[in-house]
């Protein structure tokens, strides 16, 4: 049983999960059962549940403490035996530290804990990724186009600030928009193919770039790939001239952009000549 708290609005979350009884509000015709007695017995997925308003973490904290629960406009106590599972984008601790978020209700949920890591902090998984959109976008589609060299550079060197539903979408419309056997740069989304996020914080303030990684290495990274990126954007892509404005031999610079795994979409850097 899942339920996206996300989705839906504080006056009914509550109904939603809990149930109401008979003339609880106006518009409450019948009885009710909510998602934890439905639940009962199985399991109950709380998905983004750092979107959930503070009286109703209060609720969802004494129904998983006392293992029961009371409908809206009841009184009855109704015992509810559920696995909860929850799941958020959000960095629960700085929630807490804002007061949006109960420091009991995480600690309760903190049993076991998967954190999944962003799509741009393993791009080596990025082709088998590709492959596996394209064929599935292929078969819906009746069509059943390659990628082409230019276009998985892109893809690779991306950020993906919507993680894997940003490459899934993005391929539909490469597959969609492709007019021959391969997917060329002109195929991709435009913020894809220059390699600019629309609405990663870097995209618009490269100092920006990785404020909100907890790992020092990772955030480092994310700010060195945004800053270079942008001196690199803003000299046409002239590696010779970058590495003078920004103090660098050009040999130190093409070093520091193989690690961090920079390239121009859709071509390799050249040494001095503008591309």
């Amino acid at each position: 049983m899942a339920v996206n708290c996300a989705a839906l609005p504080e006056t009914l979350i509550e109904s939603e999960l809990f149930g109401y009884e008979r003339g609880a509000f106006t518009g409450a015709v019948q009885q009710r059962r909510g998602k934890f007695e439905q639940a009962h017995g199985g399991t109950l997925f709380l998905d983004e549940i750092g979107d959930m308003n503070p009286v109703t973490q209060a609720k969802v904290l004494r129904a998983l403490e006392n293992r029961t629960i009371e409908r809206l406009g009841g009184s009855q106590t109704i015992p509810v035996d559920v696995r909860v599972i929850s799941a958020t984008h959000r960095d629960l601790p700085a929630e807490i530290r804002g007061g949006k978020f109960r420091e009991d209700l995480f600690y309760r949920l903190r049993v076991v804990t998967i954190e999944l890591p962003p799509l741009r902090a393993h791009k080596e998984d990025i082709s088998v990724l590709a492959d596996t959109f394209l064929k599935m976008h292929g078969a819906r589609l009746d069509r059943a186009p390659r990628l082409s060299k230019e276009v998985l550079a892109s893809l690779e060197a991306y950020d993906w600030p919507g993680n894997v539903r940003e490459l899934k979408n993005a391929l539909e419309r490469s597959v969609v928009m492709c007019r021959g056997e391969e997917i060329v740069l002109g195929d991709l989304p435009g913020e894809v193919a220059r390699g600019q996020p629309l609405t990663s914080k870097e995209s618009a303030n490269g100092a920006d770039a990785g404020m909100g990684e907890r790992d020092f290495r990772e955030a480092k990274r994310r700010f060195e790939v945004a800053w270079i990126t942008k001196e690199l954007v803003s000299h046409r892509w002239n590696v010779s001239r970058t590495a003078a404005t920004i103090g660098l031999h050009r040999q130190s610079l093409q070093e520091k952009l193989r690690e961090l795994g920079i390239r121009r979409p859709g071509r390799e850097l050249e040494d001095g000549a503008e591309e």
